[in-house]
């Protein structure tokens, strides 16, 4: 055995660049620039500036546009092959919302057309459309998402659960952050100019680009270029900036060449993040000098020519190196023109020709987030690094905030024999809080940080790595955001409220707190959400402690209008869960394992399924006491009828607690759940209120945790 190497076998590209793979490589060997002038949105008088726009798109669904490129990038990268996908793994921070913008801005009441809203629903509308069942990741870790997908996707078919992933990213233009951009004084008013000495910002641009991913021992005769590894880091340094002297950036280049088994002197062409802003560059120079010395090599940035494309900068730039790799293709460094001699850095001015055996490639976003990929030669042989994903973990401590409190106060009520609703009034959330550290922080970043603080309490060793969940993310800076936009004529707006609504936000408030610089990542998975972070926490976390949150805010406008469950629910609720966890399995403590996630969409063998990864109906019956079931209300027709095929196959007859009637509707109410249900499992019984009255000891049996709807997801937790 050779071992597992991934492959890509198929690219699809939206870009400012062109429509498809032949246009962008057209492009980039005659060194042309997609930046103009705006024309998607009228944009107000005093900030018109370029950005980089994709053209001739005519979009026939009825989605937003973030879901068409996606769409169309894809096609591409499947085109030719009759093939389904065994996962969908995407990176987005935009989602719905250029459509989500117009209709609030027009003041659309009915919540149907918000349906796309979610960063979730890209993936989640790939994955119907292509009749992919399987695992479906949304990574939403701001600029660094596209990057990190692709990341998950290599350690997914390196564990072995998958033998073809579509990874990628799509981002679309919106007023979101082409004006929240603008706000932070970082765009460059004639066009982002990476690493000139004249340089005054970015420029905001959309794009789409998807790979198809395979898993195999030797190249076959489709691969492109070779995923030889990659690697994640935080900052944990600021919000926004990133560390002056590049620490995180080195961190993660470092790991990504580590994990592709080759040296710092085996790269041959390094694509920069080069955003073109002042401290991004200088920290990303600092970091490459610090890494290759005297010996760098051959480098530039494509965002003078594309511009930023945010989560889908990553995967357009994969695309870009593999096709470094696969044709000898070095591109320019588009918009420079004469290279700042701070930054102590060559970058290539204009195409030139080499061979080039392995590329590294470098995106770095908002919150400190770093992911970096190693790309190569499919032809050339090479030694195989041992598989680390783990999908079992150690839990070291464990926290939840409902309506009714933090842990103890909500297990108090349980015990009750009462339920847990409500949202908890925002000084209590923050009373354990530091007024200085949150002063500027809503409602999610305070909930966030107070579960953080108390699972971190909890614990014998702070995490250095964060897996964060949401599903809607920081609700109350988007809604204030763009409420200040319209009425101010889109002429002003807060850059405070801009940085504070990305996804991320609250993960990278928690890793400064935390001084965690390890891997950072957000997903939005809408009910789901917890399950992909603790999905992606397995197959990514390279440090032996982490963190794993899930948290949602209700908010009294825009909830309602997102969220199905939320709308129909009994009270405005929201809250969350966050455990301390270390890799392995210790016999002194609760353990916690992702065991199954599928779509349930066109998915007529799902419940097959489901029984052969718990190892069949004897082994449900006789392995676990209590089923944890979580039903969003939205779904909970469908969820019962599931439940029902489920107890009648495996004649399970233990307790079954349909936590969401307790907790209430939001969107991370599994994160609480299994807080709680760790609480339970090292306790060593349910308490009778939620065992129909009787005492219920687990016996040393486990809890198996059902979400239930959409997609059937199954977590065991035992002691």
């Amino acid at each position: 055995m050779n071992g597992i190497r991934v492959f890509i076998t198929g690219m699809g590209v939206m870009s400012p660049l062109g429509n498809g793979v032949p246009d962008l490589l057209d492009s980039l060997k005659k060194n042309r620039s997609g930046i103009k002038p705006l024309s998607l949105f009228p944009a107000s008088a005093g900030n018109l500036f370029p950005a980089g726009e994709i053209t001739g798109f005519e979009q026939t669904d009825e989605v937003p546009r973030t879901h068409g490129i996606a769409l169309a990038a894809a096609r591409e990268a499947l085109a030719g092959r009759n093939l389904i996908p065994d996962a969908i793994i995407i990176g987005t921070t935009t989602g719905g919302m250029p459509r989500t913008e117009e209709l609030l801005k027009k003041g659309e009441k009915g919540a149907d057309p918000y349906r796309y809203h979610s960063t979730s629903s890209v993936a989640e509308y790939i994955s119907d459309v292509l009749q992919c069942t399987g695992l479906v990741i949304t990574v939403t870790t701001a600029c660094a998402s596209g990057t990190a997908a692709v990341k998950l996707a290599l350690e997914l078919l390196r564990s072995g659960k998958a033998g073809r992933v579509l990874a990628g990213g799509s981002d679309a233009l919106c007023r979101l952050t082409y004006y929240g951009f603008n706000s932070l004084q970082l765009i460059d008013p004639i066009g982002a100019r990476p690493l000139d000495r004249s340089r005054r910002g970015m420029t905001v641009a959309e794009g789409s680009a998807m790979l198809l991913l395979e898993a195999a021992e030797s190249a076959p005769s489709t691969a492109i270029a070779e995923v030889m590894g990659g690697g994640l880091s935080c900052d944990a340094h600021h919000p926004a900036t990133p560390q002056p002297g590049g620490e995180g950036a080195l961190y993660a280049m470092k790991r990504a060449i580590a994990d592709a088994g080759i040296t710092a002197a085996d790269i041959g062409y390094i694509n920069l993040h080069g955003t073109g802003t002042l401290d991004n560059d200088l920290a990303e120079a600092r970091a490459v000098c610090a890494l290759f010395g005297e010996h760098v090599p051959l480098l530039s940035s494509v965002k003078g020519a594309t511009g930023h494309s945010l989560a889908a900068a990553g995967a357009v730039e994969a695309v870009v190196c593999s096709l470094a790799v696969r044709d000898g293709l070095v591109p320019a460094n588009t918009g420079c023109t004469e290279p700042d001699p701070a930054l102590n850095l060559r970058p290539v001015m204009e195409p030139m020709r080499k061979k080039i055996n392995a590329v590294l490639s470098n995106s770095f976003g908002f919150g400190g987030n770093n992911a970096c990929l190693v790309l190569g030669d499919p032809g050339i042989r090479r030694a195989i690094s041992p598989h680390k994903s783990a999908f079992r973990f150690e839990v070291m401590g464990s926290a939840c905030v409902t309506g009714a409190g933090d842990m103890e106060k909500t297990l108090h009520n349980l015990k009750q024999g009462k339920d847990c609703f409500g949202t908890l009034p925002l000084a209590d959330i923050s009373k354990k809080l530091q007024t200085r550290e949150v002063r500027r922080l809503k409602r999610l970043p305070r909930l966030s940080l107070a579960l953080a603080m108390d699972a971190a309490g909890s614990a014998a060793q702070k995490p250095s790595s964060i897996f964060f969940s949401t599903s809607w993310g920081p609700l109350s800076e988007t809604h204030d955001f763009l409420t200040k936009l319209f009425e101010s004529d889109e002429q002003f707006t807060s850059p405070t409220d801009f940085i504070g609504s990305v996804h991320n936000a609250p993960a990278g408030q928690a890793a400064i707190w935390l001084k965690a610089n390890g891997a950072n990542i957000t997903v939005t998975g809408g009910d789901y959400s917890f399950e992909q972070a603790l999905f992606a926490a397995a197959l990514a976390a390279e440090e032996e402690n982490l963190l794993i949150m899930g948290a949602d805010e209700y908010h009294e406008i825009l909830s309602p209008l997102f969220d199905g469950s939320a709308r129909i629910g009994r009270v405005p609720s929201d809250g969350g869960g966050a455990l301390c966890l270390k890799r392995g399995t210790g016999s002194s403590r609760v353990l916690i394992s992702p065991l199954f996630f599928e779509r349930s969409t066109n998915n007529r063998g799902i419940m097959e399924s489901l029984m052969r990864s718990l190892d069949g109906p004897e082994h449900v019956r006789s392995g676990y006491a209590a089923i944890f079931a979580g039903m969003p209300a939205v779904h909970k027709a469908e969820c019962k009828k599931q439940l029902s095929e489920f107890i009648s196959g495996t004649g399970f007859s233990g307790p079954i607690v349909d936590y969401r009637t307790l907790l209430g509707e939001f969107g991370s109410a599994t994160s609480a759940a299994a807080a709680i249900a760790v609480r339970f499992a090292q306790n060593g019984a349910l308490p009778p209120a939620l065992a129909g009255g009787a005492s219920c000891t687990l016996a040393g049996k486990g809890i198996l945790m059902l979400g239930l709807g959409n997609c059937i997801t199954a977590i065991e937790i035992r002691a």
